[in-house]
């Protein structure tokens, strides 16, 4: 089992990138059915690209999309976590809350857990007031983990990012404030 925790849930661990996550990662960045809901799959640039910038983020900031390890054998399994989003919108910047995680960790609460517990990371440790979260509105396991811990729809925008994907481009937008 990997060492260096920041924090754990039940059963899983969030730590910072390392370079031995770039292979796992780049196999969840290439697989089509956890893809499905981005413009294209990833690349093993892109995906060494993202793990860098997550460790300076969270080295920076004490908060990035953590990698997570399922405790019970210690396997990496994808990222849950919290990053900044400054395209261009009426809500950003904003901190949001997000996950990718391999299929074989689908339909085990995971996503769920995970994302309740970087919740309370962010309200308890850093002192976040506010998190928001997005997705397409065709996926439609991620707005119901979304519900599930608790966040409140506030409607859809087209994200300039999606304009060329109309599948895409229309988004929820979910918030969660610390009193909730």
């Amino acid at each position: 089992m990997k060492k260096g925790y920041l924090f754990t849930s039940a059963r899983l661990g969030f730590r910072n990138w390392s370079s031995e996550d770039l292979a796992s990662l780049l196999a969840i960045n290439q697989d089509p059915e956890v893809m499905a809901f981005f413009p294209d799959l990833i690349s093993r640039e892109e995906t060494e690209s993202f793990i860098n910038k997550m460790q300076a983020k969270c080295e920076e900031k004490e908060y990035c999309y953590f990698a997570v390890d399922e405790l019970q054998g210690g396997s990496f399994i994808g990222f849950i976590g919290l990053s900044d989003q400054d395209f261009k919108a009426s809500f950003t910047p904003c901190i949001d809350i997000g996950w990718r995680l391999a299929r074989s960790a689908w339909g085990k609460g995971f996503a769920t857990e995970g994302a309740r517990r970087c919740l309370l990371y962010a309200f308890e440790e850093l002192g976040m007031e506010t998190v928001l979260s997005l997705c397409p509105t065709v996926n439609t396991r991620s707005w119901r983990v979304m519900e599930n811990i608790g966040m409140q729809r506030l409607g859809t925008f087209k994200h300039p990012g999606l304009k060329e994907y109309s599948k895409l481009e229309t988004c929820y937008l979910y918030e969660i404030r610390h009193d909730s």
